[in-house]
């Protein structure tokens, strides 16, 4: 080991050691995203998916709640816990997909449509979560378009995870134009070089993969459900369809199995925004403070709290 990665690893330790020192202290509790950096993943007391790091911060008893993640996920923190400080350690770690639809684009659709039920993808605003009938995950999005009573459905705002529903439904599902930019730079021709490296690699993609994709694959889920997957296969290699962050958890969960990346476009620049020095700055200084209007979060909670009735 070279010298700069000797110092590079004693500066994480450092940092490691001090934020535990300011998380007792702060009686915090850091959530991150699957799709962190592995040195944040490492520091967390638990590494989920948005919905479900925000429903377990709801089981622990902390002042404080760190959310290693973007916007949307810690104001979704909020919405569950609004008695709890929530930080966001890098307060322009936001979600394109998310910023993809505003309130008025909302309610303008919803006018077009006024007979569809809007189902709202959790990766959205607290504002759209507000607007929207129910909630969903890419992990329970179809049964929760299922369960809506209505024959019409307005999807919002990922269209490639919509789509990926209209195919399993008989219900007219009305795709907002929104996706996630890092999940559509995998394209077609990425994963069928990747398959021609590795013929023998089980292909696993996330449904905000475009459909041409999704199609190439041998399966597309969640992040929850991927690591599942992975972890109760019986193959022993994999070709992954999602952001980098999750290999990260998915290979120390399986070191007896060999994961590749499906492309190496798969980086999220926003999560990417969240060092263990913003962690550290996070609880020392309590950077940033994640707030949401109660009437929003009231309506929001509605949302999420139906769709929680469906899982």
């Amino acid at each position: 080991m070279h010298e700069r990665e000797i110092a590079y690893q004693e500066q994480i330790r450092q940092l490691q050691e001090e934020i535990a020192a300011l998380k007792r202290e702060r009686n915090a509790v850091i959530l991150a995203h699957n799709y962190q950096r592995p040195e944040v993943q490492d520091v967390a007391d638990f590494v989920g998916d948005s919905l479900e790091l925000s429903r377990k911060a709801t089981t622990v008893d902390t002042e404080v709640i760190v959310f290693c993640g973007v916007h949307f996920m810690a104001e979704s923190a909020k919405i569950l816990n609004p008695s709890r400080t929530v930080l966001l350690p890098e307060i322009t770690a936001g979600c394109p997909m998310a910023d993809m639809i505003e309130l008025e684009d909302l309610r303008e659709w919803k006018a077009r449509y006024p007979d569809a039920a809007v189902v709202c993808y959790v990766n959205s605003s607290a504002a759209i979560k507000a607007e929207s009938d129910i909630c969903c995950t890419s992990a329970n999005a179809l049964k929760v378009v299922e369960a809506v009573d209505s024959r019409r459905i307005l999807f919002v705002p990922d269209q490639h995870l919509g789509q990926f529903v209209a195919a399993q439904t008989q219900k007219e599902v009305i795709l907002y134009p929104g996706h996630c930019p890092t999940h559509r730079r995998l394209q077609p021709e990425h994963l069928r070089s990747a398959k021609a490296t590795h013929p023998d690699a089980v292909v696993v993609v996330h449904p905000e993969c475009t459909e041409d994709v999704v199609k190439l694959a041998d399966v597309a889920l969640s992040t929850s459900q991927m690591l599942r997957y992975v972890r109760e296969s019986s193959s022993n290699k994999f070709l992954i369809g999602t952001e980098h962050g999750l290999l990260h958890r998915m290979r120390l969960e399986n070191p007896d199995k060999t994961i590749y990346s499906a492309s190496n476009a798969l980086v999220c620049p926003n999560m990417k925004r969240t060092h263990l020095k913003s962690v550290n700055n996070a609880l020392r200084n309590s950077e940033y403070v994640i707030d949401v209007p109660e009437e929003t979060r009231i309506l929001a909670k509605r949302a999420l709290d139906r769709m929680l009735e469906v899982i």
